[in-house]
């Protein structure tokens, strides 16, 4: 498990830093505005995902062990298809970022595609090819943006959207081939027990999944209604801080959900979930010590004079930060284990505590008020999660320290491998 998780690591870190890249170039082209816009414009497509990802989402990896593949992938296409030029309408009619309607369909669309194959990777435990797609989705991104901007001359922010469309497009049309490769083309085909089983699965752990989004991206909305776009694309930055870090933890995640899965022995995975506890607690150590250590002032050098109050943001939401990369492993234990009922419970208690905080503290203190609201979510949506964890198994601080034992054990296996 730790060589997969070290590789795993590895290629989120790859990630981390083009994710960073194309923070710092899309802030410094289009400014505190159009990284405001960008933001919106991805949280609605990351909330068209949720709905698309009932089928083509951790519904496909959980049953990718269970199900023929064959039978999975025409479903989670098919959904993919419908809510991928759906849900946008939907959001047109409520005139969120609606004149940016046909660029959310193309990203919506091709990404729930994608994802479909990336989750089969995971349920059929090739972390390997799992790990080369989430790589290559932000690498190509950049490849595209730059032919777009510096080899066509187009200079509106609406060429972010296009390049990732370009890119989704054709990894997904890559993956495919991959895919196509496990299947028997005779054997596609329509199943009742196949569509009843996923759909059942999949919209309990996406209801909970839209819930908890919505604590993560609600204060954009609110930020755009009282402070202004602008205002989103400065509160942001910390936002993608945040998610960048759980880009390196969920890699941890993700190996433990594949093999909380695959296991036959609840006390086995406990025991893995404890060892991904244990790596992910030592990793945030080091990442909240980089916050406080790095100036403000090389905030505001990287991102421009608009993003001043990085660090300030940072600082604020660094609590909830830490408490979040620890609950995901207790949460993909649940989901694992298809105990998704407390996953469900802890996100509409956080997303009841984003709302109320939201409409205290957005009006009177503006982006630091939405910094208190979504770190107040973060830490009681993670407490919950706790206290249902260690009611099944005993609680321990060697849970959340590495042994030792274990780094020289880890050593062994890197020198050995």
């Amino acid at each position: 498990m730790q060589l997969t998780i070290i590789k795993t690591f590895v290629s989120r870190f790859l990630i981390l830093i083009l994710s960073f890249g194309l923070v710092i170039y899309s802030t410094n082209m289009w400014g505190s505005e159009g990284k405001g816009t960008i933001s919106i414009v991805i949280a609605n497509a990351a909330a068209v995902s949720f709905f698309s990802n009932i089928f083509s989402g951790s519904s496909a990896s959980y049953f990718a062990s269970r199900f023929k593949i064959e039978k999975i992938l025409l479903y989670a296409y098919l959904w993919s298809l419908l809510t991928g030029l759906l849900i946008p309408f939907l959001f047109s009619l409520a005139s969120i970022q609606g004149e940016y309607l046909f660029y959310l369909i193309g990203i919506s669309v091709f990404s729930s595609l994608l994802s479909t194959n990336v989750s089969l990777f995971i349920g059929t435990q090739d972390i390997k090819k799992f790990n080369l797609y989430t790589v290559l989705q932000q690498l190509v991104h950049i490849i595209f943006l730059g032919i777009l901007v510096y080899g066509c001359g187009k200079k509106d922010v609406s060429v972010y959207f296009l390049a990732q469309i370009s890119c989704l497009a054709l990894l997904f049309i890559s993956s495919f081939f991959h895919m196509i490769k496990k299947c028997r083309i005779s054997e596609i085909s329509f199943c009742k027990d196949v569509a009843k089983n996923m759909f059942e699965y999949g919209w309990k752990t996406q209801l909970s999944a839209f819930i908890q989004f919505l604590n993560y991206r609600l204060s954009f909305y609110f930020l755009e209604h009282f402070e202004g776009i602008a205002s989103v694309g400065i509160f942001s930055i910390g936002v993608t801080f945040s998610e960048a870090i759980w880009t390196i933890t969920r890699s941890i995640a993700v190996v433990l959900y594949s093999d909380v899965v695959n296991s036959k022995s609840r006390e086995e995975s406990i025991r893995k979930t404890k060892e991904s506890l244990k790596l992910t607690f030592t990793l945030m150590i080091g990442f909240i010590l980089g916050i406080i250590i790095i100036p403000s002032q090389i905030y505001e050098m990287i991102f421009g004079k608009e993003f001043r109050d990085t660090k300030e943001i940072m600082l604020l939401l660094s609590p909830g930060i830490f408490a979040i990369a620890l609950s995901d492993m207790i949460g993909h234990y649940f989901s694992g284990m298809r105990d998704l009922k407390i996953l469900n419970i802890k996100s509409i208690v956080g997303l009841a505590v984003t709302v109320v905080f939201s409409f205290i503290a957005i009006p009177g203190w503006g982006i630091l008020g939405a910094c208190i609201a979504t770190t107040s979510s973060y830490l009681v949506s993670a407490f919950l999660l706790f206290q249902k964890f260690y009611r099944s198994t005993a609680f321990s601080l060697k849970d959340y320290f590495v042994s030792k034992e274990e780094i020289q054990l880890l050593k062994e296996k890197l020198l050995k491998k």
